[in-house]
């Protein structure tokens, strides 16, 4: 069914979901974008049991698993992935269409219009500094200064460019402000480039676990991502996050439904829960901006103190936000020229 209504209604789909009585999830960090009190606040409404498999997975591995466990009861029912990865499962037929009760309510340029995938929340790539490990070096401020000899070993992506979309933001963000446009991610990878040749690019993946294992100085990533509270620091970290100066890059995650999801009525519930005033709410209590905050703010819906604690950014009205399409044409080339 592509939709609650085509299955019976809410109801129905509730009754069923129960039914299956487990949702399987894949790279869902509880701390990425609030996802812990996602789910946990699933589950506690519908009884449902949540299996996350590989929290610290990439989109690449979530398209991947749907792929090599077809017909597993533990296959991920949902995915959560960048822009290029949600192209290419659709391309590859992996997605079951699927339009939440709140459709209307989801820009038509942020959803794939069959319901194949659809834009869930977003934000804008930052760096995230140690002052605890930078000591008496500043947290840069552009990204020109990433290229100070003051920055030897210190600046880091969220995983790889290949496999994980943060990293892919990263580079892309660099490029835009290198010459570059959301057309035109090449001046990205050559930023990256000169900045393994002159010593300052750190290789380390940078997730949760090397951060608090103090491996990451500078780390480039999403700004709702980038927080001390977000990475789960301990208040003995300096940290600081900046909205670097230039053109602000921002971007969204999507969500689609694996066409041989083993629990299909959970899957449909989960995204029907995500996409209410609550689940919605719940990212953006989490510093993402969710792909329905337009609406919710026209109508008076949105956690008004967490839509005001949104991190600033400089310059909103010069920012660059990629289409799905130049998602897979950027993806693409990072994938040929990366180092």
């Amino acid at each position: 069914m592509n939709s609650a209504a085509a299955g019976g209604g809410m109801t129905a789909l509730i009754a069923e979901a129960k039914k299956e009585g487990t949702l399987n999830v894949i790279a869902l960090p509880s701390n990425w974008a609030n996802y812990g009190l996602e789910m946990s606040t699933f589950t506690k409404m519908y009884g449902i049991k949540i299996t996350s498999e590989n929290p610290s997975g990439s989109s690449a591995q979530e398209i991947q698993a749907i792929k090599t466990s077809r017909g597993r009861s533990s296959a991920p029912d949902v995915v959560d992935v960048g822009g290029s990865f949600a192209s290419a499962g659709a391309t590859e037929n992996l997605f079951a269409p699927y339009e939440v009760a709140t459709w209307s309510s989801i820009p038509a340029n942020q959803k794939a219009s069959n319901g194949d995938y659809y834009q869930d929340y977003g934000g804008f790539i930052s760096f995230g500094c140690n002052l605890t490990l930078l000591g008496a070096t500043p947290c840069p401020t552009s990204w020109s200064a990433l290229k100070s000899s003051t920055y030897k070993n210190d600046v880091a992506l969220n995983g790889s460019p290949l496999s994980a979309n943060a990293a892919l933001s990263g580079v892309w963000a660099a490029a835009v402000n290198s010459g570059g446009s959301a057309a035109d991610i090449a001046p990205g990878v050559k930023f990256f480039q000169d900045l393994e040749s002159s010593g300052n690019f750190n290789s380390t993946d940078c997730n949760a676990a090397s951060v608090i294992a103090t491996s990451c100085p500078i780390t480039i990533n999403w700004d709702y991502l980038n927080s001390a509270k977000a990475w789960g620091l301990s208040g003995s970290t300096k940290w600081k996050v900046v909205d670097p100066t230039g053109v602000p890059f921002g971007g969204f995650y999507n969500q689609a439904v694996s066409k041989d999801a083993p629990h299909p009525a959970a899957a449909r519930l989960w995204e029907e829960f995500l996409y209410s005033p609550t689940g919605q709410n719940i990212w953006l209590e989490g510093g993402a901006r969710p792909v329905e905050l337009a609406a919710m703010v026209e109508a008076g819906t949105e956690n008004k103190a967490a839509y005001n604690a949104l991190p600033p950014v400089a310059n909103l009205s010069k920012a660059v936000v990629p289409t799905t399409a130049q998602a897979t044409t950027a993806s693409a080339y990072v994938t040929k020229n990366w180092h």
